[in-house]
């Protein structure tokens, strides 16, 4: 009996550990040189980590400042037609001037982030 409950709470501890590795955020930097926004929140110049969960359409994506979630909005994930040379960020300007991120771009990725307009343009191209 007692070596039944031990190989039980092996295994359920086994696919505890393997559903967590599967359920681990994307995570990438993100350098901003100038102030713009994400799903309305300003971004200050600086440097920021960005996380994301799920793939495919409407992921999670986080932007945090140290240990601080700054902002959050839902991203699409897109194909780039080869991996990003270096991080960046797709800034599109609005008609009243403000700067929005419409992608980001990861370091040897071939995948991006869509935002907001981004998110359109990504899947109208997508649909080509």
């Amino acid at each position: 009996m007692k070596s039944t409950k031990n190989l039980i709470l092996t295994l359920g501890l086994a696919v505890l550990t393997a559903t967590s590795a599967f359920a681990a955020p994307n995570k990438g930097s993100l350098q901003i040189t100038s102030p713009v926004k994400i799903n309305g929140t300003q971004l200050k110049p600086g440097d920021y980590s960005v996380k994301w969960e799920g793939t495919g359409s409407n992921v999670q994506l986080s932007i945090l400042q140290g240990r601080s979630v700054v902002t959050t909005a839902t991203a699409h994930v897109v194909e780039l037609p080869q991996k990003s040379t270096n991080d960046a960020a797709v800034i599109t300007t609005g008609s009243d001037g403000t700067k929005n991120i419409a992608e980001i771009h990861f370091i040897g990725k071939k995948e991006a982030l869509a935002l907001g307009d981004g998110m359109s343009k990504a899947n109208m191209s997508g649909s080509n």
